[in-house]
């Protein structure tokens, strides 16, 4: 029975060891396993810090591109504004006489301005349909023909365009 038993004993001492390995690689793989979602979660985590970073200093540099573009804008207007003083302080000294020349002169420099960066007078006309996508209706009256209906009848404040987009619609009287 001795002899019996040893190879028993070998044999369970086989497969505890066979066990143990096994265990041992899978507790080596879990911690394997474990470094790697540790490494992707810090991968994770500076990827997004560093996303919130970007979108914050983005969010900055927009607001400081539409401060410098406002100030391009002002820069070329204050030429105008000056002319306007002079004016003022001519019509002063001369007792309110209006010099419409130099007024002229002066509305074609602001309006040189305007459209050197960009602004355009939107295009319509009396007797133009009327579209409510292009145009503001402040008022309807009768109209005085039955051509006139759904027409423009007047316009009372022109519209701007600043390149393709529209930033003031025209105000118009359509005929009803």
């Amino acid at each position: 029975m001795t002899k019996k038993a040893a190879p028993q004993k070998e044999v369970k001492s086989k497969k505890e060891t066979k066990k143990k390995e096994t265990k041992s690689k899978e507790a080596a793989q879990i911690e394997e396993l474990k470094a790697a979602v540790e490494q992707e979660k810090d991968k994770y985590l500076r990827l997004f810090a560093e996303f919130e970073n970007f979108k914050k200093r983005t969010a900055k540099e927009r607001i400081e591109l539409f401060k410098t573009a406002n100030q391009e804008v002002i820069s070329a207007l204050i030429p105008v504004l000056d002319d306007f003083n002079r004016a003022n302080q001519q019509m002063e000294k001369e007792k309110g006489a209006l010099d419409q020349k130099g007024i002229q002169l002066i509305y074609t420099k602001f309006s040189e301005v305007l459209k050197s960066n960009g602004l355009t007078q939107t295009e319509e006309k009396i007797g133009d349909s009327f579209d409510a996508e292009l145009h503001e209706a402040i008022t309807q009256i009768p109209a005085p023909k039955e051509k006139d209906k759904g027409k423009i009848i007047d316009i009372v404040e022109v519209g701007y365009q600043l390149g393709d987009r529209i930033i003031r619609y025209p105000k118009v009287v359509v005929g009803q």
